[in-house]
Parts: structure tokens; C-alpha cells; sequence
């Protein structure tokens, strides 16, 4: 996601799977530290001095034999040599990260062979970059469609959204039947485990029976999903949850054919003593087609801008701002007076009343990045909590998170392991060489 010449983000995602999208890595040109280039020289020179020394200490009249043998054994010498001085440098942390650093340097880094072509090539070359903005415009015809696409498959999915809106606020008891469901091998248990878990149930259910009334539908679902999920979670103030409590529903709207592209967020509320508003929307405006002025930073569809709504609150209940008192002390009298002000207070329900976009599509930092984690936001409510959310009020979705997490960190871990035993097998290791070690592993 980021800013295009235009003034919009882009959002590279797929046509199948929107979510896919993620934020590129930067890569900065980095020339290797004077300490890591010392490092390499004195290791070098090292090397020399050993060797120096093992001449100096052999026999003049020896000098023909020796001589002999090393012309029969030059390319074993040569590379048993080689493979102590690969070892000993990959020991040592300043050389290793001095080769990642020129290696980085590298990545992006134009060869110059464009400027060497000939004039009659560079003219082929630019018919070319042609045939690329015209496949510019190919690929936004296609997200067109995927826009499409999506919105006739919303029309099938909404009835089902519909009925999982109407059991979350009681308007409709599921059957027994659409109620049972079907554990895995995994989570199946034993018969006694069981008959000992239903009847601990049992007795706590009765307990709560006694404290209370059957609940309606299902209780603070949504502030349960907000909660759950960590980019939304940041967003929430405590004096957020009493109002996230009466949110039954959240619905996306496309834009009708024909229209421009966009899509809204429908956050639907019960009525409460907060504000009047029955329902709170979010526009996101968007556009499939390259820049005029930069054809090929095209990659896929950019959100332009967004607009939220005005909340209706009720008076004193408006938890965007928050009253604050101020003694200031006069200079000459020295009376002192105290002073009430109103500012803006954090709260999740800022999330509706977004920075503007200005015509000229210049925004500063600031701006900037509020909006572009406000793009993200309704991105991912739009392709993730609104279709799986269940998944995200039981845990389940983010379990599935946190178990890709974790294979990426047995797989490291596998790596250093393979990389400890060629340690071992190797014959040219010496630890005692090992002058360096990591700097974790220095005492203090």
C-alpha cells in the first residue's frame, strides 16, 4: 500500500483473494562500516603473516625439496587455504554483515548498460515501454471486472450475512439442526472426559440461570471480533466498548454499475443512549486506471479517498472529545482563574470522521499516514472481518495467524540447526579461530 503519484494508495491485490495484499519491504543502498572494512583487512593480512612466517622458518638448503612437494600438492594447499579463510570469515559477524551490506547495495541497482545502447536500439526499447502501457490499461480493464465479480457475489452472500445478523440480535432462534455441528478427529474427545465436561457445564449453567435471565442472540459479538483482532484492538478506547456493545451488524455496499468504483462499511446500531444515528457509514473511493504521468506505478486498483458520516450525539455522550480544566494565574494580580476547554480524545469512533483529501491530492506526513492506515483498515473489514466473522469472535481466524507464524519460526530454527552441524562437520573448523563470536553470546 502506498501513495501514487496521483495522490491515491495503492492496493496491490489479487483477483481471487483480495487480502493478499502486503507492504513492500524498502531497500536502502548501504556501502559496507569503515569498522566492518578494517575487520576484513586485518583478517586478510593475518593470513599473509602466517604465511610469511611458515616460509622464514624452513631450511635454506631444504628449499628444493619443499619446493618440490608444493608443486606436486599447490591445489590442495591452495584450496585447504581457501576453505580456512571462507570458514574463519563467515565467523565473524562485522565481515558478514559488510557483505550483507554491499549485497543490499546491489538489489535495484541500474547496470548502465541502457545508457551504452545505441540510439536505433533505445527507439526499439521505448516501442516497448509502450506495449507496457497499453498492458497497463489491459490489467485495469481486469480489476474492473474483478470489481464486478465481487459485487455479484456479494448478492449471494448477503442473504447468508442477513441470517448471522438476525441470530446475533435474537430476531431469529437457529433450529437444532442448523445448530449442531461436527467437531474434528482433533477436537473429538473421550467419552468420559465428555460426560465430565457436560456435567460441569450443567452446573454452571444453573448458576447462571439463577443470576440472571436467558441472554438474546449472541452478546457483544462484534466488540468481541473488534477486540480480538490486534489492528482493530489498537483502535479501541474503553469508553468505546459500552457504545460497541449495541453494534448488531456490519454490512459492504459496491457501487452500482455504471457508477465510479467505491464501496462503503454499514456499521448498523440498536438504539442507545449514545447518539441517534441508526447507522454509520464509510465511503472508500477508488480508481482503476494508470497515472497519465506515471503509467507503469499502476498496480491494481487505489483508494483516492474516503469519507465518513456525521454522528449524531447525544449531549454529553460525544466520547471524541473530552473536557479538560486549566488554572492560569494572572501576571499582574496574581489571581487565579480556571479555564475549561474541549479537545479532541482518542476513540475508535474517530474512524469516521477522516482526514480530507485536498483537490491538489498533496497531503503532509501526518495526513498521509493516518490515511493510509485508514485504507488498510477498511480494506481488511471489508475482505476479512465482515465474510469470516465468527472465525474472528471464537479465535479461530487468529489461531490460523499465529500457526502460519509458527512455521515460518520452526523452519529458522531448522536452518540454524543445519548450520551448527556443518560447523561440526566441518574438518577445517577450528573454534579457537572463532576471535569473534556473535555479540549476544559476549558476556557482560
Amino acid at each position: 500500500m502506498y501513495m501514487s503519484a496521483s495522490g491515491g494508495i495503492s492496493l496491490p491485490f489479487t483477483a481471487i483473494r483480495a487480502e493478499s495484499f502486503s507492504l513492500g519491504p524498502l531497500h536502502c543502498a548501504a556501502q559496507p562500516s569503515q569498522a566492518a572494512s578494517e575487520s576484513i583487512t586485518q583478517d586478510s593480512a593475518t593470513m599473509a603473516d602466517i604465511d610469511n612466517k611458515d616460509q622464514a622458518e624452513l631450511d635454506p638448503a631444504d628449499m628444493e625439496d619443499v619446493e618440490e612437494v608444493e608443486e606436486e600438492e599447490t591445489g590442495e594447499d591452495v584450496n585447504s587455504k581457501a576453505r580456512q579463510l571462507t570458514v574463519q570469515m563467515m565467523q565473524n559477524p562485522q565481515i558478514l554483515a559488510a557483505l550483507q551490506e554491499r549485497l543490499d547495495g546491489l538489489v535495484g541497482s541500474p547496470s548502465g548498460y541502457m545508457e551504452s545502447l545505441p540510439k536505433v536500439v533505445k527507439r526499439r526499447v521505448n516501442a516497448l515501454k509502450n506495449l507496457q502501457v497499453k498492458c497497463a490499461h489491459i490489467e485495469a480493464k481486469f480489476y474492473e471486472e474483478v470489481h464486478e465479480l465481487e459485487r455479484k457475489y456479494a448478492a449471494l452472500y448477503q442473504p447468508l450475512f442477513d441470517k448471522r445478523s438476525d441470530i446475533v440480535k435474537a430476531s431469529y432462534e437457529p433450529t437444532d439442526e442448523e445448530c449442531e455441528w461436527k467437531a474434528d478427529e482433533e477436537e473429538e474427545l473421550t467419552v468420559s472426559k465428555k460426560e465430565e465436561m457436560k456435567e460441569k457445564a450443567k452446573v454452571e449453567e444453573e448458576k447462571k440461570d439463577e443470576e440472571k435471565e436467558d441472554p438474546k442472540g449472541i452478546p457483544e459479538f462484534w466488540l468481541t471480533v473488534f477486540k480480538n483482532v490486534d489492528l482493530l484492538s489498537d483502535m479501541l478506547q474503553e469508553h468505546d466498548e459500552p457504545i460497541l456493545k449495541h453494534l448488531q451488524d456490519i454490512k459492504v455496499k459496491f457501487s452500482d454499475p455504471g457508477q465510479p468504483m467505491s464501496f462503503s462499511l454499514e456499521f448498523y446500531f440498536e438504539p442507545n443512549e449514545f447518539f441517534t444515528n441508526t447507522i454509520l457509514t464509510k465511503t472508500y473511493k477508488m480508481r482503476s486506471e494508470p497515472d497519465e504521468s506515471d503509467p507503469f506505478s499502476f498496480d491494481g486498483p487505489e483508494i483516492m479517498g474516503c469519507t465518513g458520516c456525521t454522528i449524531d450525539w447525544t449531549k454529553g455522550k460525544n466520547v471524541t472529545f473530552k473536557t479538560i480544566k486549566k488554572k492560569q494565574k494572572h501576571k499582574g494580580r496574581g489571581t487565579v482563574r480556571t479555564v475549561t476547554k474541549t479537545v479532541p480524545n482518542d476513540s475508535f469512533f474517530n474512524f469516521f470522521t477522516p482526514p480530507e483529501v485536498p483537490e491538489s491530492g498533496e497531503l503532509d506526513e501526518d495526513s498521509e499516514a493516518v490515511l493510509a492506515a485508514d485504507f488498510e483498515i477498511g480494506h481488511f473489514i471489508r475482505e476479512r472481518i465482515v465474510p469470516r466473522a465468527v472465525l474472528y469472535f471464537t479465535g479461530e481466524a487468529i489461531e490460523d495467524d499465529d500457526d502460519d507464524y509458527d512455521e515460518e519460526g520452526e523452519e529458522a530454527d531448522d536452518e540454524e540447526g543445519e548450520e551448527e552441524a556443518d560447523e561440526e562437520n566441518d574438518p577445517d573448523y577450528d573454534p579457537k579461530k572463532d576471535a569473534n563470536p556473535p555479540a549476544e553470546c559476549k558476556q557482560q
